[in-house]
């Protein structure tokens, strides 16, 4: 192997190491090695070498009892900079005590290209379930929490036929098909300048979140979100850049 090709070979590895990390986004806390490989699209020796490294190094665990790997807390030490960049260690207390209040998982989410991102769940101490967990991204043109966001900043006849109305509401609504059919509810948080730096989102099963209730925790989420708007202003509009 020539120093040229060094370079080429260990940026190949950090690529694929960082495949094997993205593997966990989404609701899947735990997973095989087969099921790492599968989705890495890598060789299961190749995925077994990079997992082990990942071990060593505390960004994944290994279950002695199960051999499944999941995140480790190593990752987590090195994610609490950007956490509190983002202004999540300030927003937190009060996300959970929202979630604790109307007893739904809230998430706040921001726009990332078309999407919007979850960056941030805080789960109720009770009536959890997982209904209440939403997709870690979402379409800004067909989601509740990417209707507060663009009904912020959408433009020309694209806002006035949807986003107009979202806006005057003050909260979007989106009807989620699934077995058991969920509705979703965002709010816009909205800076000390009034730009939007992201969106607080709840959804349950259709048959709890249901118009009253919807009516009951949007007062309450708005709240919150004039509460942490402050926090997202200096941290997060330096981030991801006023949309």
């Amino acid at each position: 192997m020539t120093a040229t090709e060094a370079p080429r070979s260990g940026a190949r590895a950090v690529d694929r190491a960082v495949y094997v990390l993205n593997c966990f986004q989404g609701g899947d806390p735990e997973l095989s090695l087969s099921e790492l490989a599968h989705r890495a699209g890598l060789p299961v020796s190749t995925t077994f070498r990079l997992a082990q490294a990942l071990v060593r190094g505390r960004l994944l665990e290994q279950d002695t009892a199960t051999d499944r790997y999941r995140i480790g807390h190593g990752l987590a030490c090195l994610a609490r900079p950007a956490l509190s960049r983002l202004g999540l260690d300030a927003a937190a207390p009060h996300l959970y005590a929202l979630a604790a209040g109307i007893k739904i998982t809230v998430s706040l989410s921001v726009p990332d290209d078309d999407e919007a991102l979850t960056v941030f769940q805080a789960r109720p101490p009770v009536s959890f379930c997982h209904n209440q967990i939403p997709r870690e991204r979402s379409p800004l043109h067909s989601s509740a929490v990417g209707h507060a966001l663009l009904a912020h900043t959408a433009t020309g006849a694209e806002r006035r036929e949807l986003f107009d109305t979202v806006r005057r509401r003050g909260f979007a609504v989106e009807e989620i098909d699934s077995a058991e059919p969920i509705r979703a509810v965002a709010v816009p948080v909205l800076g000390p300048d009034k730009q939007v730096w992201g969106a607080l989102g709840v959804q349950a099963r259709a048959v709890r979140l249901d118009h009253d209730l919807v009516r009951a925790v949007v007062p309450a989420m708005h709240q919150i979100a004039v509460r942490i708007g402050p926090y997202f202003h200096t941290a997060a509009g330096a981030e991801f850049g006023a949309p």
